[in-house]
């Protein structure tokens, strides 16, 4: 359980820290010099029944926020310290702002230096309470008690103490099951052991000898030689911990704050996410449909863009849902929050303007109407969440390992998850080895795919024994894995859509060499094309006199389209090949005469019915012969 301070400037964090812990967190010869917490600083408060609480004391100064944002991630209860000489300040309001939107539920107010208020009166104290009532109103912390501590006379210290193991006892804890997840908020080197790294795990769990990265930058990957949390040494730490580690295969001077300490290969990094946003009711302007901001998240600061998905604004107070474009890559997981800051001070709160959480950490570049996909994750339960990931990966695909990186839920209600997908018919098992799998929808949509390919090179080459896997596997997808086309052609070969011929792959009954009895009838249908000119038989028709299936019509066609024997016009016609060339140097000779051409012209210049009109105006746009202009047709070439 982590318990993070916030506050105004000189409102007594660090001091009272001190008081319940024992340790001055203030370590920096400049926070000594100043009397001001520049960095952050970190304590270990005993509880009663044993355990111990993670302390994170932060920045007050407006200057080191940043600092702030940084400690305030991975708190669980926020410990709101308000001095009683000076009561809300601004810093006051924007901490809250701060805590509000990095999800903390949970906290109190510390209300210190009460022995002060003698030389105050009586009428300051009510002012200082109605102060902190509308502050905390429709926050956490409304309802919250407002507990009055002196440090210098001890007064209050005891209650407060018991406020905080009661709210510790009540707050959830941060799930262990998940991907290890911790920012880095401090990095130096300790003679004898190397490198350690600090910070709150927010996820998962880390053990000695585990192969881990630090993202962005070092993906290693590197030992953990030790754990420590609250200065014990511990064979594993589990999330909601103060941990430091003990890194070997780097340098301290290599890593950074902001940095992200990850199991090696588990969490993907990434330069977009999808998230859901909300607005400050305080903020004196909505968010434009596009904007720039710094984004905090974790421990890291980041240039970043909002989109926002399917709205021309944002008003404050509202929520909705949009795409942030970092101009760095970070590592994150869904359901971790984030604050975006502006470079104007809102009146008497800071710059905090707007909050909320991950949802999607490796999307595509959203375009408009994209929002009704990302509201599916909004809210949505671990089922639909495993389908929606397998819907957006397409062909590729994901495997167990990649869900569970990008889906931060444990492994056990992951694998049963799957199983239960599996056994609905929700999802497929493609690579057993690797526990690669594949949403039903898209499979479905590939074998779609496969067919309208296959259809096509049939028309290209219409006596062709069919087309080569490799060649069907490069048009669906380079990246297509071979034992999905595997699994894809086993699937169309058992439902009669496609046979296979030697390392080919054919439709049923498509793709094979003319007889000779089919060769004979080719001749009879292009004879027939001829005599018929401008009014030929249509493709069904011609398939009864030759006693053949249409299919096989169009292939044996096909073969006389690329010799210019014949033209296709249309679905069901097609044209002796003289004839039409006739018909065109009469058609280009009238327009370049008189400019243009009716629909009824046209019908006089062919001296044939709609049913062969129709088709030959919109073959001749089609070849950019002519150009429709309302009901006339002109010259494309003039």
């Amino acid at each position: 359980m982590i318990i993070g301070t916030a506050g105004h400037i000189d409102h007594g964090k660090t001091s009272l820290v001190q008081a319940l812990t024992g340790v001055d967190t203030d370590r920096l010869k400049e926070e000594k010099r100043r009397g001001i917490t520049i960095e952050l600083g970190f304590a270990h408060l005993p509880l009663p029944d044993g355990t111990h609480a993670g302390v994170v004391d932060v920045p007050g100064h407006e200057r080191f926020v940043k600092a702030m944002a940084a400690g305030a991630g991975g708190v669980d209860l926020a410990l709101l310290v308000v001095a009683a000489d000076e009561g809300v300040m601004p810093q006051t309001r924007e901490h809250l702002d701060i805590c509000r939107l990095l999800g903390v539920r949970a906290g109190l107010v510390a209300l210190t230096k009460v022995d002060l208020l003698g030389e105050l009166g009586p009428e300051w104290v009510e002012l200082v309470r109605a102060d902190l009532a509308a502050l905390a109103a429709d926050t956490f912390l409304e309802g919250a008690p407002v507990v009055p501590v002196s440090v210098r006379t001890g007064e209050g210290l005891e209650a407060l103490k018991a406020h905080l193991f009661r709210l510790t006892r009540e707050v959830p804890h941060r799930p262990a099951e998940g991907p290890a997840l911790l920012p880095v908020d401090r990095t130096f080197s300790l003679r004898g052991f190397g490198t350690v790294v600090t910070g709150t795990l927010l996820s998962g769990s880390l053990q000695a000898e585990d192969a881990v990265s630090l993202l962005p930058g070092s993906p290693g990957p590197f030992r953990v030689r030790g754990l420590q949390v609250h200065g014990a040494s511990v064979a594993q730490a589990s999330a909601g911990s103060r941990v430091a580690v003990n890194l070997s295969g780097v340098e301290a001077d290599a890593v950074s704050r902001g940095q992200v300490l990850v199991r090696h290969g588990e969490v993907p990094q990434t330069r977009m996410l999808d998230v859901e946003v909300s607005v400050l009711p305080a903020a004196d302007r909505a968010l434009p449909r596009r904007s720039r901001w710094l984004m905090h998240l974790g421990t890291c600061q980041v240039d970043a863009t909002l989109a926002l998905l399917d709205l021309p604004g944002l008003e404050p107070g509202e929520t909705g849902l949009a795409q942030l474009r970092l101009a760095e890559p970070v590592a994150a997981l869904p359901g971790q929050r984030f604050i975006l800051r502006g470079s104007r001070v809102l009146p008497g709160r800071g710059a905090t303007v707007a909050g909320g959480r991950v949802l999607s950490t490796t999307p595509p570049k959203r375009r408009r109407g994209s929002a009704e996909a990302v509201a599916a994750l909004v809210d949505a339960d671990l089922d639909t969440r495993l389908l929606w990931h397998l819907r957006q990966a397409g062909y590729a695909g994901l495997t167990e390992a990649d869900l569970f990186g990008r889906m931060a839920v444990g492994h056990k209600p992951l694998t049963r998850a799957l199983e239960l997908a599996g056994t609905r018919g929700h999802a497929l098992l493609v690579d057993k080895e690797r526990r690669l799998y594949l949403s039903a929808d898209v499979f479905a949509g590939m074998k779609a795919r496969a067919l309208a390919l296959l259809e096509d090179f049939h028309r290209r080459e219409p006596l062709a024994e069919g087309m080569g896997r490799e060649e069907l596997r490069q048009r669906l997808s380079s990246a297509l894995e071979p034992r999905l086309l595997q699994k894809l052609v086993s699937a169309l070969v058992d439902e009669g859509k496609v046979e296979g011929a030697g390392e080919a792959l054919r439709l049923k009954g498509r793709g094979r060499a003319m007889t000779l009895d089919e060769a004979g009838a080719r001749a009879r249908m292009v004879t027939a094309l001829a005599a018929a000119a401008l009014a030929p038989p249509t493709v069904n028709e011609l398939a009864r006199t030759v006693a053949l299936p249409p299919t096989r019509v169009h292939e044996l066609l096909a073969t006389a389209v690329v010799e210019g024997l014949v033209v296709r016009v249309s679905e069901e016609l097609y044209f002796d090949a003289r004839a039409l060339a006739e018909l065109r140097s009469r058609l280009v000779a009238h327009l370049q005469e008189h400019k243009d051409i009716t629909t009824q012209g046209f019908k006089e210049l062919v001296a044939q019915t709609r049913k062969f009109v129709i088709p030959l105006s919109e073959y001749f746009d089609r070849e950019k012969v002519t150009l429709r202009v309302g009901e006339k047709r002109i010259l494309r070439r003039a």
